[in-house]
């Protein structure tokens, strides 16, 4: 059974590319994550939830070590986010009892923004010397340390907005999407890199649909 999280295990081999059952499944329930999330649908947590354990996997074998550690955040945020869109508070559901999509406040936005830049540094720091100072553990450096650590600083920073249902989560998720694509191909696993190209379009498709439902409330004020 534990074989079956290892990368090496190959579940089929498509146009001559191994495809290992980790990543198989990784792909599928991400995919029905973010396919589900567009739609605003409430499901998309817990099967994200899924897909984040399986990646927390495959990142570790292939020295994507700050998405390996995303991982563990995302496993949190999708419980938080399952019980958020289902508990709204006063004035802040919509037709289905359910949170509505909002617009984030500008100074948000800003601080957000400013926070995302620190904490690449940060973080990009700590991955380029991972392998040195844990050498027992990380024993290959890490893989676009600096690259990797704004991807993941990002995804913090879209998770905690798709959260709250902020219409722009969908214009951050689309600009780490495209720089995903590039960096999944260049490591070898090139079906999770056509998925992120294929997340890029469910984002644009998420920006349209969140966009559209936010201009049919009545009030089209941003909820702080």
């Amino acid at each position: 059974m534990l074989s079956l999280f290892d990368i090496k295990t190959i579940f089929f081999t498509v146009w001559g590319y191994p495809m290992s059952y980790l990543e198989f499944a990784g792909v599928v329930s991400g995919g029905v994550a973010v396919w589900l999330s567009a739609r605003a649908n409430i499901w998309s947590w817990p099967i994200g939830a899924v897909s984040v354990v399986l990646f927390f996997f495959l990142f570790f074998q292939i020295q994507l070590y700050p998405d390996m550690f995303l991982q563990v955040f995302f496993l949190v945020t999708n419980i938080q986010g399952w019980w958020r869109w289902t508990h709204p508070k006063p004035g802040e559901e919509n037709q289905q009892a359910e949170l509505r999509i909002s617009l984030m406040p500008i100074r948000q936005l800003v601080i957000w923004s400013v926070m995302g830049l620190l904490g690449t540094l940060l973080l990009g720091t700590f991955a380029q010397n991972l392998h040195i100072w844990l050498p027992l553990v990380f024993s290959q450096p890490s893989a676009f340390p600096y690259i990797d650590s704004f991807t993941t600083v990002m995804s913090i920073v879209a998770t905690y907005m798709m959260i709250q249902k902020r219409v722009e989560c969908w214009y951050v998720w689309l600009l780490i999407d495209i720089i995903l694509t590039y960096v999944y191909f260049i490591k070898g696993v090139k079906v999770v890199s056509i998925e992120y190209g294929i997340f890029c379009l469910i984002a644009l498709q998420g920006a349209y649909l969140w966009t559209r439902e936010f201009r049919s409330y009545p009030s089209q004020k941003s909820i702080s």
